[in-house]
């Protein structure tokens, strides 16, 4: 027996709707979602809330920590007393010694105030000559002639070192410090190493490196006065000292990022101790050690300026007699002379880290300046 659908094509028995469904014209029955997509909505809202409440309260630090700055900024030009300093009062006296440092300025004259007198770089280098700060003009006064000039190069005191006069004895304070240092460092960065020395003994050497960091190598020549006074060779301990702590502290936290696998697979193999600690440890850092030893010498290098600037020899001593003597020409020409040995350290250093970091073999110096101007327009192209 069938039943019959009025002509309005529905069923007075059958629900409008089935389980929460709707009928749909063809006798299927279609889900409700309208709940589901308004829960969604609620889920995006919420979060959308808390994106902008995270963001408001990270402006709110951001301000919090500009406001402390700004206070503790405010209290150290305080502490300095550079509101009482009245520098104005002194602009005068600055403009004047400006002239005598730099000789090839002539102050008061010219269309703009300043007028150019290229005669004045002569006594840069008249000075630079007569104290040998860059060149020992009497190194080779002992040779008979130019063929003997290979042989007084390496077998005089100092040997090559001793040819750059000053900068020479600024160099080998700085290159002999951080050679001296550099075996302590290592030995002190492998105990210091949790991979290699259990907690809390590693920390014992830690602590060392951590103690010999917190005192300046400043501090540390006037400690090795009663060895000598102070001169290179105390100079040269402080450095070393100095090396021991800062060389160390970078060696330690480079064994401790070191892959696992080569580790434990010398380990499975029988290796001893050492084997483990020489080809499965220091194996993978060996590029990054050198990088770093090249990255404290120029370090080092400044230091020992600063070091002849209370008596260690160098170029700060001389800088340090100029200064005395108010001759502020030569005191130029000496920070001249201690830039262009700093920049050269930076750049054979730079040059052979890149040279050990890089996957492919660095641009020559020659192509790095020909090729600049090159370089700087593709960049502001870009």
């Amino acid at each position: 027996m069938t039943r019959d659908v009025d002509s309005g094509g529905t069923d007075p028995d059958r629900s409008d709707s089935i389980d929460g469904g709707v009928a749909r014209a063809d006798g299927g029955v279609a889900s409700d979602t309208s709940g589901e997509s308004a829960g969604r909505d609620g889920d995006v809202d919420r979060q959308f809330d808390e994106i902008a409440i995270a963001r408001k309260g990270r402006w709110l630090g951001y301000a919090v920590v500009a406001v402390i700055v700004t206070y503790l900024f405010l209290m150290a030009l305080e502490t300095v007393e550079w509101f009482r300093a009245d520098l104005p009062a002194y602009l005068g006296t600055f403009a004047e010694a400006l002239q005598d440092y730099f000789p090839f300025l002539v102050f008061g004259e010219g269309p703009i105030g300043v007028a150019f007198a290229p005669a004045g770089f002569l006594e840069y280098v008249a000075f630079i000559r007569e104290r040998n700060l860059l060149y020992e003009s009497g190194f080779f006064a002992g040779a008979d002639g130019v063929l003997e000039y290979p042989i007084l190069l390496f077998t005089q005191t100092g040997g090559p070192i001793r040819l750059f006069g000053a900068a020479g004895e600024t160099l080998a304070i700085g290159f002999a410090g951080t050679v001296m240092g550099f075996p302590l460092a290592l030995l002190f960065s492998i105990l210091g190493s949790g991979r290699v020395t259990p907690f809390p003994f590693n920390f014992l050497f830690r602590g060392t490196m951590s103690a010999i960091r917190a005192i300046p190598a400043l501090v540390w020549v006037l400690i090795y006065v009663p060895l000598g006074g102070i001169g290179p060779t105390t100079a040269t301990l402080a450095v070393a000292t100095d090396t021991v702590g800062n060389l160390g502290r970078l060696f330690t936290d480079e064994l401790e990022e070191i892959g696992d696998g080569p580790v434990e697979a010398m380990r499975t193999t029988g290796a001893s101790k050492p084997q483990i600690i020489v080809f499965g440890m220091l194996a993978q850092v060996r590029n990054s050690f050198i990088a770093w030893t090249l990255y404290v010498f120029e370090i080092n290098v400044r230091i020992a300026v600063g070091l002849g600037i209370i008596g260690a020899g160098g170029l700060g001593l001389v800088l340090s007699v100029q200064q005395g003597l108010f001759a502020y020409t030569n005191m130029m020409a000496t920070i001249i002379v201690i830039f262009l040995l700093i920049v050269s350290v930076e750049m054979v250093s730079q040059r052979t880290r890149a040279y050990l970091r890089a996957e492919e073999e660095p641009m020559a110096a020659i192509q790095l300046i020909v090729g600049f101007p090159e370089r700087l327009m593709r960049s502001l192209l870009k």
